[in-house]
């Protein structure tokens, strides 16, 4: 089967008369029919090359239920009466009601963003989401009567957290087991095609969170239809995706299909690839580039520009770099050394992977030079580690929050549960003056308190129980701080949910109307703007918990003045006058600051800046 950029070719499609087109790679097996179990029909697929099962039908129609019966050798001696029969999901399928795939035809839904072009990546303001908790309702439909909230608030771009099915009605996303299936939970395939709609039809770009380099442990059967999983690599949840051992290439086959699906016929604009350093692939084309090369093919046809977008922790700018000159091409990646030194910067704790980092100084560093690792020695992985990028800001994501870091603490506490309401402001604004794309997690713009914890929602008893040992384990050395949230009850997901009144009212409100201001400063401030990192400078001082960043456009400069200590501080800025005008103070009264006034300086340049404060400054060519 040869792959075919305009169009899906693996699951069940339907062609421009009705007919389905099944196609299904299992080398595994020795038989194949679709059960259409509402019409009683069992139907034969025929054998194709490499390992294919191929069907063209007019008996199945849209939203019909289907599955597939599968014959398969015995384990323990391949004799026709030893051979085992079973009905399985198609591991392609768009649409699941329990165990039953559902035929969905991408084609039924009439697009009204024709003229959506998309926006470029260096205008990404990015917000991060979680549809089953972004809401009461937790849908698709509950995000698309929020998205005036978002263009309000100066949100360019939203990133929504993995969809992919999983089992229960409760999960994170990244124990998806069907990457082809929209969760039903959340509205199904067609509710996402809607919501894309409406985001474009807004102004809003949609990233989609993906999982390229493990499946869920629950309804995991893929390996009875094909060698999706390889002994050669090891992940932390277990057997890689086979990437690159025998028979690998339907495999990528399969996930270059899922990439391309979600941008050709759900109409997303970039994809996250969640954790790419636990990708293991040795091929003479590793597969990232080779979904790269896929992608550009589709933007030639459908005249849109794609973005793919990378997760890792190898500060290895391979990832990043372009095709032509040996990188994987991927559009940008997320930086975590950025919000580490911005952790400790802000007096947090330094266990675990904090202990590399020394707050403002790797701070400035991260500001400079994106990675704060770049060839030198880490004592958390006792090794030199990393290298330096020269790539521009564009390729960069930065935050203060995400679901992770959040998520992952053992009580899922918010920043705003941890740090002063100063501090809060203070760790905002450092993401949105750096000269890389921001991303900020939902809630995060009006402080909110409810936390967000580890959810799931699994059927199966001795897997809810490894989970639930596994979290013990993870925090053996916290369990002084308070209880585990048990991840299966129900009350961990619904302590997770926004709490929507909040923004009304009080310093809430406060804290949504100062993310609004920083956030019409970065759009609306060309040195802000400007994701030339060579106009970048920042300085430490570390005696005072102070930062002086400097951003540069081609006529006008900022300074931004970061203090992490609990004193004011007194700094000087070299050529700093009356003619420099004060964009920010985040210890404003309007932002329930102490509000020194801070527009007064001495003579030689002298500056009092608040505790836990940043003050902005402007200076433009007339």
């Amino acid at each position: 089967m040869q792959l075919d950029i305009s169009k899906r070719k693996i699951g069940l499609n339907f062609d421009e008369y009705g007919s389905a087109e099944i196609w299904l790679w299992a080398p595994n097996l020795i038989d194949v029919s679709i059960v259409i179990e509402e019409l009683n029909i069992i139907i034969k697929l025929e054998k194709q090359d490499k390992g294919y099962w191929y069907l063209k039908t007019d008996k199945i129609k849209s939203l019909n239920r289907y599955c597939f019966e599968i014959t398969r050798f015995s384990a323990a001696e391949n004799l026709s009466n030893q051979n085992i029969k079973t009905l399985r999901a198609d591991p392609a399928a768009l649409f699941l009601d329990k165990e039953n795939s559902i035929a969905f035809d991408t084609s039924s839904y009439q697009w009204t963003d024709q003229n959506w072009k998309g926006i470029k990546l260096k205008d990404y303001l990015i917000y991060e989401l979680h549809t089953g908790t972004f809401t009461p309702e937790g849908t698709f439909e509950s995000i698309i009567s929020k998205l005036n909230y978002l263009v309000d608030l100066g949100i360019t771009a939203i990133e929504i957290m993995p969809i992919s099915q999983f089992s229960g009605d409760r999960n994170w996303g990244y124990d998806g087991v069907f990457p082809f299936a929209v969760q039903n939970s959340y509205g199904g395939p067609q509710q996402l095609q809607r919501l894309v709609n409406a985001c474009h039809d807004k102004g809003l770009a949609v990233i989609l969170d993906v999982v390229y380099n493990h499946l869920g442990p629950e309804g995991n059967y893929f390996s009875e239809f094909a060698p999706y999983f390889t002994e050669k690599h090891h992940t932390p949840w277990g057997s890689a995706i086979n990437f690159d051992d025998f028979g690998s290439e339907g495999v990528r086959n399969y996930y270059i299909e899922n990439a391309l699906m979600w941008f050709r016929d759900f109409h997303i604009d970039a994809l996250r690839l969640d954790a790419v350093h636990a990708i293991k692939d040795s091929s003479a084309e590793h597969i990232l580039a080779e979904i790269k090369h896929r992608t550009t093919q589709l933007t030639e046809i459908t005249g849109r520009t794609y973005y793919l977008i990378a997760e890792s922790d190898l500060n290895d700018n391979r990832y990043i770099n372009p095709l032509e000159h040996g990188g994987y091409g991927m559009d940008a990646q997320w930086i975590d050394e950025f919000h580490h030194a911005l952790w400790v910067a802000a007096g947090q704790e330094k266990n675990g992977y904090y202990a590399d980092f020394d707050g403002i100084t790797h701070l400035a560093k991260s500001f400079n030079d994106a990675y704060v690792y770049d060839g030198q020695f880490s004592k958390h992985r006792n090794k030199n580690f990393g290298k330096p990028a020269n790539n521009p800001g564009e390729q960069f994501v930065v935050f203060s929050q995400n679901h992770d870091q959040i998520g992952n603490r053992m009580l899922g506490e918010r920043s705003s549960t941890l740090v002063s309401f100063e501090m809060l402001k203070l760790m905002a604004a450092t993401v949105f003056v750096s000269p890389f794309l921001p991303l900020i997690f939902m809630g995060e713009e009006w402080a909110e308190t409810n936390p967000f914890q580890f959810f799931i929602s699994h059927n199966e008893k001795e897997l809810v129980d490894a989970v639930r040992k596994g979290r013990k384990e993870e925090f053996i050395a916290f369990h002084s701080e308070g209880e585990i949230p048990d991840p299966q009850l129900e009350l961990a997901f619904t302590a997770s949910k926004l709490d929507w009144e909040k923004p009304a009212m009080g310093n809430y409100k406060l804290m949504l109307n100062y993310y609004k201001n920083l956030i019409a400063l970065r759009k609306n401030n060309a040195a802000l703007n400007t994701l030339d990192r060579k106009g970048t400078k920042a300085k430490a001082y570390e005696a005072k918990n102070t930062i002086v960043l400097t951003r540069k456009s081609t006529n006008q400069k900022i300074i931004c003045l970061l203090n992490f200590s609990i004193d004011i501080q007194n700094i000087e800025i070299e050529n700093l006058s009356d003619k420099w005008e004060l964009l920010l103070d985040s210890s404003d009264k309007k932002y329930v600051g102490p509000n020194l006034n801070n527009t007064n300086f001495t003579h030689n340049g002298m500056v009092d800046i608040n505790p836990e404060s940043v003050l902005i400054f402007s200076l433009t060519d007339e």
